[in-house]
């Protein structure tokens, strides 16, 4: 494996990305394509080092790592792994350098945060508490306590309890064009504005948008990760970006509604 720094030692990896793990099936996942993104490697070569290790310890790719491939003109490659923080760890003990050690150990620290939420979620299935009206209903009324305890300008907290209004009535969590059309702005203009103001990035070589961890962390936004077979026997997966009710909520006070006129 080479030194993450060897070619470019005065490049530094954007102090605003954050890395992203997500939750699959009761696990914490990360993404071959986002760890390559991330310490700013070639993707092939994140491929190659997983590779090597597979080689010398086959077992790992049941227990460490989950492949993906694709079958094209050149025949059938690997696309893409998903590491649990074991396989992470195993992969990043590779990254050397001075400064390579700060950055894993952020890598680590979201697996961890991850792993923290799933301890503390309720006994009762989370998807079943969002789909409860008043258990969100409850939810929603215990953020207004706190805009209005927080909000010391009176327009200011009315605005934030329309915002509050204008989603009182959600229960659950919703993609990107249907949180738009609540939003009352179009889907380009959440999704253009949800890239420029850290909320989601371009996965580099994809079209799917990933959300920040800080933003998975928040509880506003989370991802749905799609996985499924080929016709020649290869497997796809795609991941989407959801907004949860607490998203939806900081977003309406951004997208304030358009005043009507008398």
């Amino acid at each position: 494996m080479t030194d993450l720094f060897e070619k470019s030692p005065d490049v530094l990896m954007n102090p605003e990305r954050q890395p992203v793990v997500t939750i699959k099936d009761g696990g914490v996942y990360a993404d071959s394509r986002d760890v390559a993104a991330f310490f700013q490697k070639r993707h092939d070569h994140v491929i190659r080092d997983i590779k090597d290790l597979i080689k010398k310890e086959p077992e790992l790719l049941l227990a460490k790592f989950g492949e993906f491939k694709i079958k094209d003109l050149t025949g059938e490659s690997t696309s893409h792994y998903e590491m649990d923080r074991d396989g992470f760890t195993l992969l990043a003990m590779g990254f050397t350098g001075e400064k390579a050690l700060k950055w894993k150990l952020r890598y680590i620290e979201a697996f961890n945060t991850m792993e923290a939420e799933l301890r503390a979620r309720p006994a009762i299935d989370p998807m079943i508490a969002l789909n409860d009206p008043a258990w969100l209903r409850n939810a929603l009324g215990l953020y207004t306590e706190k805009v209005i305890a927080l909000e010391a300008n009176n327009a200011a907290m009315q605005a934030g309890v329309e915002a509050l209004e204008r989603i009182a009535e959600s229960n659950g969590k919703f993609n990107r064009t249907t949180a738009a059309k609540m939003l009352g702005v179009t889907p380009h203009t959440l999704i253009r504005w949800m890239r420029t103001n850290g909320w989601t990035y371009r996965r580099p070589g994809t079209a799917d948008d990933i959300a920040y961890q800080s933003k998975i962390a928040s509880g506003c936004l989370e991802h749905k990760i799609a996985t499924g077979s080929r016709p020649d026997g290869t497997e796809w997966s795609s991941t989407s970006v959801l907004v949860t009710p607490r998203g939806l909520t900081i977003l309406a006070k951004a997208f304030p509604p358009i005043a009507k006129s008398a």
